[in-house]
């Protein structure tokens, strides 16, 4: 079943390859340019702004990993980075690995999006995109002759993992909707033809990824849907052997495989575990009838992942909106929290890929504090700065404020804000404000530092993440009641967000522009649609806002695995409870606010049509004369235009739409 062509005007922007759909995304893109045209200097001027704050020329601290030290580096006038080594020591030679900007080369777009070496590390796996889908080609670089093998994977995805010999490779293939749905294993030199197939998830609701478990024993196998999920391992050391499966599915039932020692350490949500806890379970027993708890459930923290080593185990854990990190002693199971320096702050893993090791790089940032890695000695207790992102131009992080603030939902819920702002805001409703938000899939925004958001701070603005619920911010349950049919609390949350801001003086609604991208965007479109008169303006990201036409069509890219997010429009009261939210749906003859809206022709993630059709639809019906504008890239997918300065450029132009919506465009 097919969303309604007979009752929607705009179904025919769908036809991708139409030549009148491309003039037409052509003629919107002029309209746009020449509506902005008296930005260009505003947008130059942010531009170099952020290139003035951000050192072009830069280096990544080294990861030791099998006896080298990798790391990337950037070169100020280059858009993408250089991957390197230095073997034994720091100061070994440099080997430089991959060079993005060579393999860039005669490409409008570029994305590297994977680079394992071999157990041994004398070949890389790389995965590269030169469109902006989510398809990507595993290519295998010798690293000694540092000449690519003949051996090219075509069109997957980007996971791929090595089993012991070195030789031979797992990766994860898509079917036509572009579900990750069947695992290959494929021995480098022979031919590809010849790769054999070691497991295939029939179910449409479930998509396939590999790993590698940190020890190296074992390959992992998980097939996960939103709601549940079954794990397979195989010895690294026989590729060639038979999965063997951890714990049969069970609907509802997540979990989540690792090994250590004689173990596999599992994350869980077994017997009523909502925010998961640990467990293990002998290697050669590995069923549910063995896992005995390590770490117990708790209400106020959500266990999300562990990072395995040789005598610790770290937990990954997010309490009140703030991720944060806990250090357990493997032998007696001790536990003591990393400390940090501000509550309204992340906490999260760097690269960790030594299993015999007792440091652990962290890296911690707040709205006030650039992202900051550190090498932590598990043993004393003991922290290192290796290094913290420079901000150039003098920043001076007590010249800004930030803080949380809760407030309240029409349930009387509390909804966390992460604010950050100068320290000298006036609370006189005067100052500008961007409230941004997600609330899907249970991904958190976490407190973090932006170079560019400056731009807006140092202009009067306050920067504020709502963390609504349908997010992660709040543990497991703060998910499920953002979802489903609980899906309006995420749209009223932020509404009493941005209520709250205005309330207590940090803006006004003829100040406060809403900003989300993907999932964020149908947030931000759905709130705008119930409170328009609270917003000066909006900008919407790529945005998810032609639900119904889009979950009724199963041809759709991804559509069918999204059943256990939005639910399936087939039954009737989820397809009412939808239509009720549809952003495009639920365009209406009112005044809207000024409105930027962006979107990718290669996006599969999601499809073009849909913010061509909402742009259309709110011009045909809207009242007032604010503008709706829509930006395409027509050579891009869903992370937009690729290359570092490309990008910054991007932000320049969103950036520049909004200082004008304000006042604040000389």
């Amino acid at each position: 079943m097919h969303g309604d062509e007979r009752s929607d005007d705009w179904y025919w922007l769908r036809e991708r390859d139409d030549p009148q759909v491309l003039a037409y995304l052509e003629a919107e893109n002029a309209y746009t340019q020449a509506m902005t045209r008296h930005l260009e200097p505003l947008r130059e001027r942010l531009f170099e702004e952020f290139k003035a704050r951000i050192q072009e020329t830069d280096e990544s601290p080294p990861v030791l990993h099998g006896g080298h030290w990798y790391y990337s580096r950037t070169v100020e006038g280059l858009e993408y980075a250089i991957h390197c080594r230095r073997t034994g020591h720091l100061d070994a030679p440099e080997q430089v690995l991959l060079d993005e900007n060579a393999m860039a080369q005669g490409h409008d777009y570029f994305d590297l999006r994977a680079l394992e070496p071999s157990p041994d590390h004398s070949v890389i796996a790389y995965g590269v995109n030169f469109d902006g889908s989510d398809n990507t080609d595993i290519r295998f670089r010798d690293l000694l002759r540092h000449e690519d093998l003949p051996d090219v994977i075509p069109s997957v995805t980007e996971n791929v993992v090595w089993a012991s010999d070195n030789r031979t490779v797992f990766y994860a293939a898509r079917d036509a909707a572009l579900r990750p749905h069947q695992i290959w294993r494929h021995r480098l030199g022979d031919p590809l033809e010849g790769a054999e197939l070691v497991y295939q998830e029939d179910d449409e609701r479930f998509g396939v990824s590999v790993e590698r478990t940190k020890s190296g024993r074992f390959v992992v196998v998980t097939s996960a849907s939103a709601l549940t999920t079954e794990c397979h391992v195989v010895e690294a050391s026989d590729p060639l052997g038979p999965l063997r499966l951890v714990e049969a599915r069970q609907e509802g039932l997540r979990y989540f495989v690792d090994h250590h020692g004689e173990h596999l350490v599992i994350v869980t949500n077994a017997d009523g575990a909502v925010n998961h806890k640990l467990v293990r379970a002998p290697v050669a027993t590995p069923g549910r009838a063995h896992w005995r708890d390590v770490v117990a459930h708790r209400e106020d923290a959500r266990l999300h992942h562990v990072e395995v080593f040789r005598d610790w185990l770290v937990l990954a854990e997010q309490a009140r909106a703030v991720p944060r990190l806990r250090v357990m002693r493997a032998a007696d199971g001790e536990i003591h929290d990393l400390e940090v320096p501000e509550d309204v702050s992340s906490t999260t893993f760097g690269p960790n890929p030594e299993f015999d090791r007792s440091i652990l790089r962290f890296e911690y940032e707040s709205m006030v504090t650039p992202e900051s890695i550190f090498d932590y000695d598990m043993e004393t207790r003991t922290a290192v700065l290796v290094k913290q992102a420079p901000v150039l131009g003098g920043f001076d992080p007590t010249r800004y404020r930030t803080e949380r603030q809760w407030a309240t939902a029409p349930d009387g819920t509390k909804v966390p804000m992460s604010l950050v702002y100068r320290a000298d805001l006036p609370r006189d409703g005067s100052a500008p404000a961007v409230l941004y938000g997600y609330g899907s899939y249970e991904i958190s925004i976490d407190p973090y530092f932006s170079h560019f958001a400056l731009s807006l701070l140092d202009r009067g603005f306050v920067y504020a993440v709502a963390h609504v619920r349908g997010g992660g911010e709040m543990g497991r349950r703060w998910y499920e009641s953002g979802k489903f049919l609980h899906k309006g609390n995420t749209f009223t949350d932020f509404i009493a967000c941005a209520e709250h801001l205005c309330a207590n003086g940090y803006t006004s609604p003829q100040r406060l522009v809403a900003m989300g991208g993907s999932a964020g965007g149908l947030l931000v479109g759905a709130a705008v649609n119930l409170r328009p008169e609270l917003f000066r303006g909006m900008v919407a990201l790529v945005p998810f806002v032609d639900v119904v036409t889009t979950m009724l069509d199963e041809t759709i890219p991804l559509t069918t695995g999204e059943f256990e997010e939005w639910g399936n429009p087939s039954d009737p009261e989820y397809y009412a409870y939808m239509k009720s939210y549809s952003v495009y749906d639920n365009v209406e003859a009112k005044e809207y606010p000024a409105m930027l809206v962006t979107t990718g022709l290669n996006d599969t993630r999601v499809a073009f049509w849909e913010p061509a059709k909402w742009v259309a639809k709110l011009r045909a019906t809207k009242l007032g004369d604010q503008p709706v504008l829509l930006k395409t890239e027509m050579g891009a997918g869903h992370g937009g235009p690729s290359g570092r300065y490309n990008e910054w450029r991007e932000r320049a132009f969103y950036y520049a739409f909004i200082l004008d919506l304000v006042g604040l465009a000389d």
